[in-house]
């Protein structure tokens, strides 16, 4: 198995700004990554038996699900027709009817009382990774609107994942410098255009980067926009393999690029 690289979750300079105030510190941590389980009831039920799982067959890059086995290697007509930047991707169920009000509650309404079953399914639908992955990075909020929401939910999802894989998780190494509009009622192409050139990695950290194979963690993916902006950014970095690993994603009738 590859080397670890152990990231401390906070940068440096965080670090210092909270020493000699514990409880500030502990109220910017929570801004950052708050108390798992801190909001929801500890008997909110979960009723995974209406949800979509995406497991084989699929499309060996994307894992966009095919309803049958085409074999192995096999791809959809999008990928065919667009290679993604990234090396595969996959997403642990589809993000429909059933599933979205507990996404949108966890992102949104600050409901982290499944983020642990979330976690399991991530593990599960990521089961080809793990073998290789040097760290876990969750796709990065601009920090405008992480002060908003009050906290990264690919972050929770990649911090707790971590856990149950013992990949090093690397909060601080993908930067979203750029305050881009909401992706949601953009159309394809202006989702692309959106977030082009919002990432950025620390000048400082880039060495860490180097041939490493990264596990790049989202909520949700519609077009695959954010996931191949931060791709890019992660291989101009120095990184050798990005694996896209989201919790849902929209499956609709796919449009082969032109």
């Amino acid at each position: 198995m590859p080397s670890r690289v152990k990231i401390n979750p906070l940068s440096s300079s965080l670090t210092s700004s909270l020493r000699g105030s514990k409880t500030l510190g502990r109220s910017l941590l929570d801004i950052l990554l708050p108390p798992e389980h801190s909001f929801g009831r500890d008997n909110d039920r979960l009723d995974w038996s209406k949800f979509t799982f995406l497991d084989d067959p699929c499309c060996h890059l994307c894992g966009f699900p095919f309803e049958f086995d085409q074999g192995s290697g096999a791809i959809c007509g999008a990928c065919a027709g667009r290679t993604p930047i990234f090396d595969q991707g996959r997403a642990a169920f589809a993000y429909d009817e059933h599933s979205r009000p507990y996404i949108l509650a966890f992102k949104h309404g600050g409901r982290t009382i499944h983020l642990d079953r979330f976690a399991r399914q991530l593990q599960r639908a990521g089961h080809l990774f793990w073998n290789d992955a040097d760290m876990i990075i969750p796709v990065p909020l601009h920090h405008s609107r992480l002060i908003k929401r009050r906290f990264n939910q690919a972050a929770l999802l990649a911090r707790a994942l971590s856990k149950h894989t013992s990949v090093p998780f690397a909060p601080e190494i993908l930067y979203r410098h750029k305050a881009t509009p909401s992706q949601g009622g953009q159309s394809q192409k202006g989702r692309f255009r959106n977030v082009k050139g919002a990432f950025t990695i620390p000048d400082a950290i880039k060495n860490t980067l180097e041939n490493k194979t990264i596990i790049l963690i989202d909520d949700v993916m519609t077009t695959g926009a954010t996931i191949e902006a931060c791709t890019k950014t992660l291989k101009r970095g120095g990184a050798q393999k990005v694996y896209a690993l989201t919790l849902s994603r929209v499956v609709r009738a796919q449009q082969i690029p032109t």
